[in-house]
């Protein structure tokens, strides 16, 4: 408003507020700042949730309100699911050295992400308390969006590794509940970022010994997106992996149904109809005797 029509900040007030002047700032966003269509339906998102809360507030401008309510998101394009096969996973977990702490450290982070399908957030939160690895079946209480528990059953490999690092850092007393279970050298509980170094400095390595199993772009959401792949690939249905990443809807998780081209083929296979004749490798005058003597006449 400042930029196009000269309204300083403090003078703005809610009747500026007007589907032309929310129209023009969201193509302002696309044209001037040449930001993405994505962060412009980010932007008319927030703008839709704040007015949504002025039509029960306000309700003489209940008309205006309705008329940037009906603005409409665009349509972005849809981006390929970035996840490593099973065997890029297992090439992942193969780099740090586990003769070090450090590398026992690390190889707990990154096999405990993937054996959770957990978000980057919910393993920087995690603490001592949330796991429970006395006894099977081995779990791990996970806090997602929104402050929702859900708990998630871990392998016993997995668990092997974990207990190695509770019992090496002195984590499994209950008089460490309550401590983060991955901490920083000042005994701080690892940021997001500190994770995503962690799978950075592997992800290069790895990529270094196969560049053929490692994308070149690898988040902490790639190994989410993996281990839920690699379920639904398995056979395991789709209400269980909802559960297991802790979506709230199936219709979210149903993303990697609709991504998993293996299971497309496999679909289309089962469902094809032979139509055309089969190919034999051989030519079909030398199956035939007759044919065959008929066709020496043409040598005389």
């Amino acid at each position: 408003m400042h930029t196009q029509k000269g309204i300083a900040v403090e003078r703005l007030c809610l009747k500026h507020l007007t589907r032309q002047n929310v129209l023009g700032y969201l193509n302002w966003i696309l044209d001037e700042r040449h930001c993405s269509p994505a962060t412009r339906n980010y932007r008319l998102a927030a703008i839709h949730a704040f007015v949504d809360f002025l039509q029960y507030n306000i309700i003489e401008q209940s008309e205006e309100w309705q008329k940037i309510l009906s603005i409409k998101a665009m349509r972005t394009e849809k981006k390929a699911l970035n996840y490593l096969s099973p065997e890029g996973v297992r090439l992942l977990l193969q780099q740090p050295d586990i003769t070090t702490w450090q590398g026992r450290r690390h190889l707990a982070i990154l096999s405990l992400m993937y054996d959770t399908g957990a978000r980057v957030q919910e393993i920087a939160d995690l603490t001592v308390d949330c796991v429970r690895i006395d006894s099977e079946p081995y779990t791990i209480r996970i806090l997602g969006k929104g402050r929702k528990a859900r708990i998630v059953p871990m392998v016993k490999e997995q668990v092997n590794h974990l207990k190695q690092y509770m019992e090496e850092n002195h984590l499994d007393s209950s008089n460490m509940f309550g401590t983060p279970l991955f901490f920083n050298n000042r005994h701080e509980k690892l940021t997001r970022e500190g994770i995503a170094y962690v799978l950075k400095i592997y992800a290069n390595m790895a990529r270094k010994v196969n560049p053929s199993l490692i994308p070149d772009r690898l988040s902490c959401h790639s190994i989410r997106h993996s281990k839920a792949m690699h379920l639904l690939q398995s056979g395991v249905n789709l209400v269980y992996i909802r559960d297991i990443l802790g979506h709230v809807s199936i219709q979210t998780t149903d993303i990697y149904a609709r991504a998993d081209s293996k299971a497309k083929r496999e679909a289309l296979e089962k469902a094809y109809m032979e139509l055309n004749p089969e190919i034999k490798s051989d030519r079909a005058w030398e199956r035939d005797k007759n044919l065959r003597e008929w066709l020496k006449g043409f040598n005389h």
